[in-house]
């Protein structure tokens, strides 16, 4: 997979710039957060059918690059795909690209799948997306 296998649109809103009139550092993670999320609706994963199966996703680690300055109004495309890796974590990788094709910021991370009875990573997270999912080949399942 690629990092522009999926993207979703978001525009940004005058209240998440900071003083200097550039989007707020933590918002990229919001964007990026709402990415991941909507990839995984896509694919027909739910956050209530997670919790009702008794798993959800955890980010364990994240790095932002910052390459282009976001300002109220843009409009920017923010993809997200899983690498998947043996083990029990895999590989976030995101863009956050403004609709003029200039690429803002790079996220990248790495996340699991939360056992959320016994609080420790699942040994397979592609399993426990690929049976909650309807579909996942969206996913690279």
């Amino acid at each position: 997979m690629t990092d522009q296998d999926f993207t979703t649109r978001v525009t940004v809103r005058g209240y998440e710039t900071d003083t200097q009139g550039h989007l707020n550092q933590s918002v990229y993670l919001q964007y990026a957060e709402h990415a991941r999320w909507e990839y995984l609706l896509a694919a027909g994963i739910r956050q209530a059918e997670l919790v009702a199966k008794g798993v959800g996703p955890v980010v364990l680690e994240t790095t932002i690059k910052y390459l282009r300055e976001l300002r109220a109004g843009d409009t920017v495309d923010v993809s997200c795909a899983f690498v998947w890796r043996d083990g029990k974590t895999f590989q976030v990788v995101q863009r956050i690209t403004r609709t003029d094709g200039v690429l803002a910021a790079e996220v990248t991370g790495v996340g699991g799948i939360l056992d959320l009875t016994e609080r420790r990573l699942v040994a397979d997270p592609r399993e426990a997306l690929r049976a909650a999912a309807s579909d996942p080949a969206l996913l690279g399942l």
